[in-house]
């Protein structure tokens, strides 16, 4: 998504930086639960070393997949580097322990899990303070007439308060799906190559997950199923969906020939480079265009449900595009009403 419509905190969830350092913490993790085992070899030495001297460097990183054409390795390279960096001349490398067992997928799938949580986080409190502002001002308005309108024509008188009422009951019903997804898309999975176990502990998974805030996944194949990404997107879509009915009402209530209500028009600000008396309802009009985007990414994330046998990567391009974007639009969404 482009900087204009990306707030700094939603931003920094889908950076480069935010997904490595979970990477960093999902490679610990991992060290700690073998070494709490006890079967794969590793001590609670070299687990503490590796917790402690744990690092990476983006722009290193960067570098090393510009030649290997490969993130998880290019990162894992550059994070081992760091941890072997102050290790005594002659003594074992500790981050031979690094990724024991597993597959990038383990790693890539339950990062991006835990950042979808992160960021579905973010979208639950937007929503839940415009069902507030909606709620507070339903009752503020509840006794100010207006014209009731069906097919855009006049119909039965009403009162303005209903119309905040009607949207403060679809945001809570926004609010509950939000949280439901949230619960949904909520899981891990450190299962190893084609997600058998064969080459890592279960317990491994079970440990990771915990202590990440997440379930782990009963059974995985060697990704974790994109019906939980795609269950997600849909509310998404259904939350977009709901700001645009709010920002569609608004945006036909100003009208020249009705205005009834209007967006804020700050002192200062221009409506036409042209025409200097327009006062155009341009952030609503932006709410109703990002919406699209939206509801068009979630078609995205149901053609990501059906990936080949147990694992391919047609997924992966597309939904590095539309879940950053959904997520980013709908926050920006949000912070415009």
């Amino acid at each position: 998504m482009i900087d204009r419509y990306t707030r700094p905190e939603m931003g920094h969830i889908f950076s480069l930086e935010n997904k490595y350092a979970i990477w960093q913490e999902i490679e610990v993790l991992a060290c700690e639960a073998h070494a709490e085992i006890g079967e794969s070899g590793i001590t609670a030495d070299e687990a503490r070393w590796i917790r402690d001297h744990a690092a990476f460097d983006k722009d290193e990183v960067d570098a090393i997949e510009a030649v290997t054409n490969h993130d998880v390795i290019s990162f894992l390279t550059n994070m081992g580097s760091y941890i072997d960096r102050d290790v005594p001349e002659g003594e074992p490398k500790p981050s031979r322990w690094v990724h024991y067992g597993m597959t990038s997928s383990d790693l890539g799938d339950t990062a991006l899990c835990y950042q979808l949580v992160q960021a579905t986080d973010i979208l639950i409190e937007d929503c839940r303070k415009l069902g507030e502002i909606c709620k507070r001002r339903a009752f503020e308005e509840r006794d100010t007439l207006c014209v009731g309108r069906t097919h855009g024509i006049h119909a039965e008188p009403m009162t303005f308060g209903m119309k905040f009422g009607s949207w403060a009951w679809e945001l809570k019903r926004d609010l509950d799906r939000l949280r439901d997804a949230r619960d949904n898309v909520a899981f891990g999975a450190i299962s190893g190559a084609v997600g058998t176990y064969s080459s890592i502990d279960p317990r491994v998974e079970e440990y990771v997950c915990e202590h990440l805030g997440l379930v782990h996944d009963p059974l995985s194949t060697q990704v974790i199923s994109r019906d939980h990404h795609a269950y997600l997107a849909g509310v998404l879509a259904t939350t977009a969906a709901s700001c645009e009915r709010i920002a569609t009402e608004i945006r036909n209530l100003q009208r020249t020939d009705t205005l009834e209500a209007e967006e804020p028009f700050r002192k200062g600000q221009k409506g036409s480079s042209a025409m200097p008396h327009k006062r155009n309802p341009i952030t609503v009009e932006k709410v109703c265009g990002l919406s699209r985007v939206v509801k068009a990414n979630a078609q995205v994330a149901f053609d990501d449900v059906a990936l080949w046998h147990e694992r391919d990567i047609s997924h992966s391009s597309a939904e590095r595009v539309a879940q950053a974007d959904s997520f980013i639009a709908l926050d920006h969404m949000f912070q415009c009403l």
